[in-house]
């Protein structure tokens, strides 16, 4: 699948949702919708027209399309769009400056005969969909990349909460517990009962949308629990 810029950015674009929040559905993204979450997803990654943007997950998905791809297109910047080969990803990531990564596909990466051998310096990594561990962020941080789990969801935009990861210093103060959201927001938030409430000019709906996600707060940093 290739994403036809023009079409969607006047008709809007469907997603697929993870599933996170019940039954798997689409959700429609009007093109306000996607000027405004594309601000935040560029400022937020530091993307702009010199940037080379590598997509390796599905363009179905809020990460695959909204996250870095579409954004990228907007302004201009370099784009390429490959199926996910944990076995050549080494190699093609060396000409690029950002990329999506799922937990699940950062882990296969580092199986690889390459991994030890690698330098990530100058690579902007976002990570998502499910749970970035520490050691996933650990490791990737030791290869020069700059990692950013982050936290999104198809109904309320692809970049909302995350942090930025370049150096070991900043991740041991942030390891006070196992997963974490973000101290970067580009959304409203608020935790009622434990459970993350978000709004933002981002979101399909208007007002407070209940996430299902369990969280807590620490020094202004948010940490994940679980599923309500």
């Amino acid at each position: 699948m290739q994403l036809n810029y023009e079409k969607i950015m006047k008709e809007g674009l469907t997603v697929l949702s993870s599933g996170t929040t019940g039954k798997p559905k689409e959700i429609y993204r009007s093109p306000k919708q996607l000027i405004s979450s594309f601000q935040y997803s560029l400022a937020g990654q530091k993307i702009n027209k010199d940037s080379r943007v590598l997509t390796v997950t599905k363009l179905t998905h809020a990460g695959g399309s909204l996250l870095q791809t579409l954004p990228a297109m907007h302004i201009g910047a370099l784009v390429n769009i490959v199926a996910f080969n944990p076995y050549k990803f080494l190699d093609q990531i060396k000409d690029y400056t950002h990329t999506f990564l799922p937990p699940a596909h950062m882990k296969t990466i580092t199986k690889t005969k390459s991994w030890d051998t690698c330098d990530l310096s100058g690579l902007r990594i976002v990570g998502g969909s499910d749970r970035v561990s520490w050691d996933l962020i650990e490791a990737y941080v030791s290869k020069g990349a700059i990692v950013q789990p982050n936290w999104g969801m198809s109904e309320v935009g692809p970049f909302c909460i995350n942090a930025e990861y370049g150096s070991k210093s900043k991740i041991d103060r942030h390891k006070k517990h196992q997963w974490i959201l973000g101290d970067n927001f580009s959304v409203e938030w608020e935790i009622v009962d434990g459970q993350l409430f978000v709004s933002g000019e981002q979101c399909v709906y208007n007002g407070w949308f209940a996430t299902g996600d369990l969280v807590f707060e620490d020094n202004g940093v948010l940490y994940y629990r679980g599923r309500k």
